[in-house]
């Protein structure tokens, strides 16, 4: 390494290069060779301070996420004894509107039994946390990302439109998935009711079943993430346009790897029964066996639809479990096709806000 004397210009750009890792590459690049010569290489700082904080919360966020979710059982038996001893569970004044669709339970009752309870407050305690979390997230992100972004960058047009196709894609996924939902997801399943079906808790003739979640169809014939997954390609995409900088990479591409492992964790805690994953609180009588529990007919279900299916997309394919035309008939290429239109809009539209939020 050359030997050299610091002047004004040299502390200068010494200056500019600590904050290289909240620039955009067309700003920084300019600099990139004169810094090599007049730099020492181990002087050169991995991520700023705005940057680190921002790679703590989304730390935060997928591991609050994840060990909450392996705890999950013993938090919701843990709250569900609590609003039972506040003697919540069964009363009569906590309802739900007549109209709310699929409470086959226990009624319109909030808590109609322990279980419910719990699982019901465990789902707002972990909403609540993933505002803070990835909500500070985002906003160390905004902070890092004070320079006004340029959303083609030098990036090429192939690149970027590829990139823009493989976001949309990825939401027209997830948009489908919730018309086509997995028992380890968070939404719930409706099926159309029948004149030989008690109507009471239905709405417009639908009602809620989460049974119907463990029947393999469409999109869980594909992969038993099909709401999660495809935040990998998003992460990946949108970490690229929004001009690929460390904390681009640190916030998407952050999702992308919570998203992979969050899956796989949830299929660890399945193989090794470690406790319930997804959200399965409202089932159809008619599947129930009498003398064993609800946690152990749900294991049961959840062994079956995991014989089925792949974590890896079209895995279960490959191997013969599960065919082509079965998911070309099944699939609901309607709302696929409508949630990818939607999602050229709506990515551009989060590039548009980023570059303005970050102005």
């Amino acid at each position: 390494c050359l030997a050299f004397n610091p002047s004004p210009f040299h502390h200068e750009i010494a200056s500019r290069h600590r904050k290289r890792c909240s620039q955009p590459h067309h700003q920084k690049r300019h600099h990139d060779s004169r810094f090599m010569m007049m730099i020492p290489i181990n002087s050169q700082p991995v991520l700023d301070s705005s940057d680190q904080i921002l790679a703590a919360w989304t730390f935060a966020f997928a591991s609050s996420h994840i060990g909450m979710s392996a705890t999950r059982s013993s938090i919701i038996r843990s709250l569900g004894e609590t609003v039972n001893s506040l003697n919540l569970v069964g009363n009569e004044g906590w309802e739900l509107p007549v109209w709310w669709p699929g409470d086959n339970t226990g009624g319109n009752k909030i808590f109609p039994d322990n279980l419910t309870a719990g699982r019901q407050i465990y789902r707002g305690l972990y909403t609540a946390v993933s505002f803070l979390t990835l909500g500070s997230a985002f906003g160390a992100y905004l902070h890092s990302s004070s320079v006004a972004l340029d959303i083609s960058g030098e990036q090429s047009t192939l690149l970027h439109n590829a990139c823009l196709v493989s976001a949309a894609l990825s939401f027209g996924a997830a948009i489908a998935s919730l018309v086509n939902a997995s028992p380890l997801g968070l939404m719930p399943s409706f099926e159309a009711t029948t004149d030989d079906v008690d109507n009471s808790g239905s709405l417009a003739g639908i009602r809620r079943d989460d049974a119907l979640k463990f029947t393999t169809k469409g999109l869980t014939r594909i992969t038993r993430h099909p709401l999660i997954l495809p935040v990998v390609p998003w992460g990946i995409a949108t970490s690229v346009l929004a001009g690929g900088r460390p904390c681009d990479a640190i916030l998407f591409g952050g999702l992308s790897i919570y998203a992979m492992a969050g899956c796989y964790a949830q299929d660890l805690r399945v193989i090794r029964e470690e406790g319930s994953v997804g959200t399965v609180f409202q089932t159809e009588s008619r599947d129930t066996k009498e003398g064993v529990s609800e946690e152990e007919q749900e294991r049961t279900r959840l062994r079956s639809f995991f014989e089925q299916t792949s974590f890896i997309p079209f895995k279960a394919v490959y191997d013969g479990r599960q065919s082509l035309d079965d998911i070309v008939r099944e699939a609901p290429w309607l709302q696929f096709f409508l949630g990818t239109i939607a999602g050229i809009y709506v990515e551009e539209k989060i590039l548009q806000l980023l570059a303005e939020w970050s102005a």
